[in-house]
């Protein structure tokens, strides 16, 4: 069943290529339903012959055509973007945010008078399907605006639904943890190697161990700490490696980086909105 609804897509880069291709896969819209919107004529052209969807380079253009407007460009152009939107959108479109730092009040402020907006948070594992999305309804969005978006971002991964002051949160978490992720598996494969194993060996190995692992916790909906029990035994391997772990600090040091990471996205959100404000 199709979403029924045509959605424009606000810049046309890696997260919203993803989008389109999750939706398109899942049959959730038709081609002649989505279109990419970018300053880069390479870039549409790229989509327009892999899809077969509509683009344009005409920002307000792809506004007005739209039932859902989704930002997607960076946060650093959103003082040139936003009063384009707000001078195109129709009065019954949804505007979608997934730009990392920008408050609904700042979109929502740009924007005609009850105009409808949705924050998400999504992150990179979404370019291949895995991706985990956190959505944040504002002041006029419906409960059916918030199953729309939703139904978009499942196309790609997981979503949850959270009040928009935890999004700070959900970037230090998800948001930022692939990078953290990334650098746990690069290691245990630097740790494969130092013990004699092959580089493409290991890290084939540590990559797949990190996939499995989380498959096991999310299909079982086992507590991780019980998994892990699973897994060590009186006097063995997995509890001298665990000993190591805990010893080196790495539960702290994975809760201060997480802490660290929202504590940076609410700054940097306070100086984003800062400067939205000194160009309206």
């Amino acid at each position: 069943m199709t979403i029924g609804r045509k959605i424009a897509f606000l810049g046309a880069g890696n997260m919203a290529g993803a989008l389109i291709d999750g939706l398109l896969r899942a049959g959730a819209c038709a081609p002649s339903e989505v279109m990419a919107m970018d300053v880069r004529a390479p870039r549409l052209e790229e989509l327009a012959s892999r899809h077969g969807i509509p683009t344009s380079r005409d920002l307000g253009e792809a506004t007005a055509w739209a039932d859902v407007v989704v930002l997607a460009t960076k946060p650093q152009v959103f003082d040139r973007v936003l009063p384009a939107v707000g001078a195109a959108v129709r009065e019954d479109a949804l505007v979608v945010s997934i730009a990392a730092g920008v408050s609904i009040a700042a979109i929502e402020a740009r924007m005609p008078a009850g105009t409808r907006v949705v924050r998400t948070m999504p992150n990179t594992p979404a370019l291949v399907d895995a991706g985990a999305t956190a959505i944040a309804a504002g002041t006029h969005a419906a409960e059916e605006d918030v199953a729309l978006v939703k139904r978009v971002f499942d196309s790609v991964g997981v979503t949850v639904v959270l009040d928009e002051y935890l999004l700070d949160a959900v970037t230090g978490l998800s948001g930022s943890g692939p990078a953290y992720i990334f650098l746990i598996i690069e290691a245990l494969a630097d740790a494969g190697v130092k013990v004699g194993l092959h580089r493409d060996s290991a890290q084939l190995l540590a990559a797949q161990t990190v996939l499995g692992s989380a498959k096991l916790l999310l299909e079982t909906g086992e507590h991780p700490g019980r998994l892990k029990d699973m897994v060590t035994s009186p006097g063995g391997t997995a509890i001298a490696g665990l000993h190591t772990l805990e010893a080196g600090g790495l539960r702290t040091t994975l809760i201060n980086a997480v802490e660290s990471a929202a504590k940076r996205s609410h700054e940097l959100g306070v100086l984003l909105d800062e400067r939205l404000a000194k160009d309206e």
